[in-house]
Parts: structure tokens; sequence; C-alpha cells
């Protein structure tokens, strides 16, 4: 048998010293992270659990702008008055998207914790084992009463799916997660910035309504909220969509 050379041997054990520290540093990484999470939870009343340690980590590294997928949709219709956009008009296709249903008592924890749930399935917990990747806005669809006065505590939490993956979506590991079509939409769409909850979830609801000129085509029942950053940022950019009838 040849001996190892001393400066093989240094090699060899220099690169599992360096594979050591690469894992301890990923191990500080993953707790500040989760660590993170758990304080902003606190703030919406949501428990994070130690097994989201692993997909926190996987979607903040990989939650560069140029790694987003934007979902696809066609420009209608701006409308604008003295230079402020007031809302946009556009058609979106039809697509498959992985949705959840939740009813906690605030809409806060209902998106966190559906949003976990996503996240999950998001980070390898599906069929095909990969990281699937993000896509934007993450959507939430609530309903409201006919008045638009209350909103049920009833939200359907939903991910578009990659184009990749849309003839054929990765199965949830998580039978609470289902994969739906959803039919081509006309969305009226109005940007709004800061937390989401009842109030101001109500307040863009009935904005809208009063900007519209024929709010009358759209339901009166059924938005959704569309999220383009996570539910852990202080200042979030958001949109309310209205839906066209079919």
């Amino acid at each position: 048998l040849a001996e190892e050379s001393p400066d093989s041997a240094y090699h060899s054990h220099g690169s599992s010293l360096e594979e050591e520290a690469a894992e301890r540093m990923d191990d500080e990484e993953q707790e500040r992270l989760l660590s993170y999470w758990q304080s902003v939870g606190r703030g919406h009343q949501v428990d994070v659990p130690r097994d989201m340690a692993e997909p926190i980590q996987q979607l903040t590294r990989n939650n560069n702008p140029q790694e987003r997928q934007s979902i696809p949709f066609t420009l209608i219709q701006r409308k604008e008055k003295l230079g402020d956009l007031l809302y946009e008009k556009r058609q979106y296709g039809k697509a498959k998207w992985a949705c959840i249903k939740m009813k906690e008592k605030q809409y806060e924890q209902s998106i966190c914790l559906g949003f976990m749930k996503l996240m999950r399935y998001i980070c390898e917990q599906n069929s095909s084992g990969l990281y699937l990747g993000i896509t934007v806005p993450i959507v939430t669809i609530v309903h409201t009463n006919e008045a638009q006065s209350a909103m049920s505590q009833a939200v359907t939490v939903a991910y578009y799916l990659p184009e990749v993956l849309q003839d054929q979506p990765p199965h949830p590991f998580d039978s609470d997660i289902i994969i739906e079509e959803w039919p081509a939409t006309i969305v009226y769409s109005r940007s709004f910035r800061g937390i989401t909850n009842e109030d101001s979830i109500m307040r863009e609801i009935n904005l809208l309504a009063a900007i519209l000129e024929s709010p009358e085509l759209c339901l009166r029942d059924t938005f959704i909220i569309a999220g383009y950053t996570n539910p852990a940022a202080a200042n979030r950019h958001n949109e309310i969509w209205f839906l066209q009838r079919p």
C-alpha cells in the first residue's frame, strides 16, 4: 500500500475541517433564520415549528428577485388619474395552483400557517423531491358578505406552479394541499402596502369598488389578496384583485 504523503494528508484533513466549518455556519444560519421567523410568528400569534428551519433556509437562499418567476398576464388597461395609477385590468390564463384552505381566528394566522405548509411543498416535500422555485405573487382568496361589510374566516392560500411544472405538477406530501386548475380570468388590480388584516382588506375592497366604473361586472363576495413579499416582511407589497364575472 502506498503511504499517504504529508501533503495529501494535510489536504484531506483540511478539507474535512472546511466541511465541518461550512456545516456549522449552515446550522447557525438555520437557527438565526428560524428564530427570526419564530419572533415574527409570535407577533401574528402563530407558532413556527422547528421542522420549518430547512424550508425557511432554502426559501431565503433562493429569494433573489432574479430567481422568482412572475405569474404571466396580459395587460388590458391602465386607469390613471393625475399621473397616479388607480388600477390595472389584466387577463390571467388558465393555470394550475397548489391550494390550501385555512380557517384560523385571524386572517394573519391563516396566511402565515397556509404559507408555511406551501413552503414545505415548494422545498422538496413533494413527489419530485426537488425545490420547485418561488412564483409571485402568492395569493389568498377571501370571501365577504354580499354587502362587502364583513369578511369570512375561511380563506384559500395558493401558489402558482412554475411554467415547467404546469403540465405535470408534483404531488404534495401534505394531503391538505390540493392541486387545482383555475380558469382564465380577468382581474382588476390595485396596489397597496403594509400589513394585511381584516380591516385593511375591507378598506381596500371598498376603495377599489368606489373607483371602478362598473363594479357590478365583478364578483361581489370573492376577492384575491396578492402578496409579493413574504408574510414576515414589515412593509409588504400587496394587491387587491376584483374578479370579473365569468
